[in-house]
């Protein structure tokens, strides 16, 4: 299937955004851990969250997780946890080439029977539940921080529970803050002892009544949007945000007023979900230099973003996008010579674009390569250009699902 996405003239409208995918499946993992009968309120609709709730609801002896990252990582150190019980984990083809031997190792230091159906250090797995000793764990602090939040999650189930010291730098330290906030919120005692040492004690978590906010991760699509988009006077209003969100992306308001997008809040109350409105400051830098190693997931918005303004910029800290649900540095730089834009990288790490352009493919579509933010990054573009035209652009359901519906709602013309 194949897009072509058309820009209104003007953008105006209302968006209720997706919850939070990162709350939504750490928020699962919990509830289940507790023993709760009560999901939590407003969980998230996409493909991510709802393979963790078929499998929780379903226990089935072997769970697909499809393309879901969060679900294997969390998964894996969940199903450790269950005792009596015996499972075979395993997704997509794409799933069953990304590593996960970090995390399995580390498991079984921790006493759990974990053991590769397949090729080593790759999923397919087969996990036989146990009651773990827990304990201290060293672990490299530039892994994914998927790996660490797992870990963590299972803290308070440990017997001894867990005393998790990461070494060297530590990467996405917001989304292991989002993890402790969240563990908290249950009642679990967890807290940093130092720069690179978290202690989770062996308190078991509480039930309660609990709600998901809105994705901020969703909400950059739309920034991207005001940013592109040519008339000063548009305004975009997204439903759902918290002021002061424990979401590591939230950090897209400051940085796109930067590129000229000012974020109003309709209430500043923590805790309390509101309606942001996007309006044009009229101001954008010429150049743009990030560290995005506390946030990866936001890279493609602002590589597509800046390219398609005229900034040239230099994006460090994207080491993760290797092992995403595609190598997302080399897809970016493939899909960006379609356009024109000729992108470099530097150590596997780096992105930069120093205004280097190619004659750009005729007829060109973007390839998604089975990544949701493939698609949700570039079709912004169509306020720069005639028409974007994007190949299988349902993978938004990974984290979006009804982004099209949104977009059209918003004046898009989107054609099949």
């Amino acid at each position: 299937m194949q897009y072509h996405i058309s820009a209104p003239r003007q953008l105006n409208t209302t968006v209720k955004l997706p919850a939070s995918k990162s709350i939504s499946n750490r928020a699962l993992i919990i509830h289940a851990l507790s023993g709760s009968q009560t999901l939590p309120d407003n969980l998230s609709d996409c493909d991510d969250t709802e393979v963790i709730i078929s499998a929780l609801e379903h226990n089935p002896y072997e769970i697909n997780i499809k393309a879901a990252g969060t679900a294997m990582r969390f998964m894996t150190a969940y199903l450790s946890t269950r005792e009596g019980e015996e499972h075979v984990l395993t997704g997509t083809e794409r799933m069953k080439h990304r590593p996960i031997r970090i995390l399995v190792d580390a498991l079984r230091s921790l006493g759990a029977d974990i053991s590769y159906v397949g090729e080593e250090g790759f999923p397919p797995l087969r996990i036989r539940g146990r009651r773990l000793e827990g304990g201290e764990l060293q672990v490299p602090g530039n892994i994914s921080s998927q790996y660490i939040s797992a870990l963590l999650l299972v803290g308070p189930m440990l017997q001894n529970g867990l005393t998790l010291r990461m070494t060297g730098d530590v990467i996405s330290r917001p989304y292991i803050d989002l993890t402790l906030c969240t563990m908290r919120d249950f009642g679990a005692d967890v807290e940093w002892s130092g720069y690179e040492t978290i202690v989770v004690s062996p308190k078991r978590y509480v039930e309660r009544p609990y709600y998901v906010e809105s994705d901020w991760s969703a909400a950059s699509y739309w920034y991207e949007m005001m940013a592109l988009s040519p008339n000063e006077d548009d305004e975009v209003r997204l439903e759902g945000l918290m002021d002061g969100s424990r979401q590591g992306d939230s950090s897209v308001r400051y940085i796109f007023s930067l590129l000229g997008v000012k974020t109003t809040f309709a209430t500043i109350e923590e805790g309390v979900p509101t309606t942001v409105t996007l309006r044009h400051s009229g101001r954008s830098v010429p150049r743009l230099e990030y560290d995005f190693i506390n946030s990866p997931d936001l890279a493609q918005t602002f590589v597509v973003c800046c390219a398609l303004m005229g900034v040239k910029f230099h994006f460090r800290g994207l080491a993760t996008l290797k092992i995403k649900e595609t190598d997302r540095i080399e897809a970016l730089k493939a899909e960006m010579r379609k356009l024109g834009y000729v992108l470099h990288d530097v150590n596997d790490s780096e992105l930069y674009w120093d205004g280097e352009c190619c004659e750009p493919a005729a007829d060109a579509a973007i390839d998604t390569y089975e990544d949701h933010r493939m698609a949700l990054a570039f079709a912004p573009g169509a306020f720069r250009l005639e028409e974007v035209r994007v190949n299988n652009p349902q993978v938004v359901s990974k984290s979006y699902p009804k982004f099209w519906e949104d977009v059209k709602a918003a004046g898009f013309e989107v054609k099949s």
